[in-house]
């Protein structure tokens, strides 16, 4: 019995020596592309045409003359030029760049302590403090800064009256919010507390998709606490972990409703202003829309340059 080949294609002319058929083009599928046009259409109303109003408004002169309808003017490089050179600006900016250094550096710890522990704990403790986590994630941070206003309260804070009886000392009627130190920390809390908990749910998450052979070898190994959260978990958690930073950098350095909060309550505007709120005074209180536009482009530029690492790695693992 014998096998009978499919047959080649052959070329005549050149005495039936065989030829490669074209090679077949796939089509790429438009489905992605159509799934993905309705957030691109909200994207491109809700941010991309704000932003590009924001950046022209930035060269122009637009103040409460241009809010009722009066042609703005346009002035280039001047507003950038106005605000890179008032040593105010650079004074605020340094200062929110410390706030958001010591808001996320508390967050991040905190946040992972918190995850590690929830791994530890028993299925009702665990729910308990999930549930916690979550009432604290749910109240709006004017709500928080006003509780914690309340519990920092000059004459009936809890913090007052705790302190006076473990010390032994008055201290009723102290503020902590006209000294721009004290101010901050209580800024810094305040902040940290209300970002803990996306911290520790994403960790959580990240903890529960570790291996536990994994970890069960490496302590055969000898490995401590320590060292199999150091060489095994880390190196599960480090995209998650990047990810977490980078959003905790750029929520905390334009953080505005805490600090703006603290400010009515009792805060000293002058020197407790962070780039959100200050960008605020700018725009709304002095009417220089032009300068906030400006600042604002700024503000933009530098969490873009922060988030280069991130999109650069994104950029290496799709192309890998």
């Amino acid at each position: 019995m014998t096998t009978q080949l499919a047959p080649t294609v052959t070329d005549a002319a050149s005495g039936g020596s065989a030829r490669s058929a074209p090679p077949v083009r796939r089509r790429r599928s438009r489905t992605p592309w159509v799934l993905l046009l309705p957030a691109f259409i909200m994207l491109a109303v809700f941010i991309g045409w704000p932003l590009v109003q924001l950046i022209v408004m930035s060269f122009q002169k637009f103040g409460r003359e241009q809010i009722f309808g009066k042609p703005p003017l346009f002035v280039g490089l001047e507003n950038y030029a106005r605000v890179l050179s008032d040593p105010e600006f650079w004074t605020v900016l340094a200062r929110s760049v410390v706030l958001c250094v010591v808001s996320v550096a508390a967050t991040m710890i905190l946040g992972v302590l918190i995850a590690v522990l929830m791994t530890k704990l028993r299925a009702v403790m665990r729910t308990a403090v999930s549930v916690a986590l979550l009432l604290a994630w749910a109240m709006p941070a004017l709500t928080a800064t006003i509780v914690w206003g309340w519990i920092f309260d000059t004459q009936y804070g809890l913090v007052n009256w705790v302190l006076t009886r473990v010390t032994g000392q008055d201290w009723t009627g102290h503020s902590w919010l006209i000294d721009p130190v004290s101010f901050f920390t209580v800024a810094a809390i305040i902040i940290t507390w209300g970002a803990v908990p996306f911290v520790a749910f994403t960790v959580y998450a990240g903890l529960t998709q570790v291996p536990d052979e994994v970890l069960e070898a490496a302590a055969l190994d000898g490995a401590g606490g320590l060292q199999r959260f150091r060489l095994v978990v880390f190196p599960y958690l480090r995209s998650i972990l990047t990810v977490l930073l980078i959003l905790q950098i750029i929520w905390d350095l334009r953080v505005f409703a805490q600090i703006y909060a603290l400010q009515t309550v009792g805060g000293v505007r002058a020197d407790t202003n962070t780039i959100g709120v200050y960008i605020y005074s700018v725009s709304m209180a002095s009417g220089d829309l032009g300068a906030g536009g400006a600042i604002s482009v700024i503000l933009v530029v530098i969490m873009l340059a922060l988030s280069a690492y991130y999109i650069r790695s994104m950029l290496k693992e799709d192309r890998a």
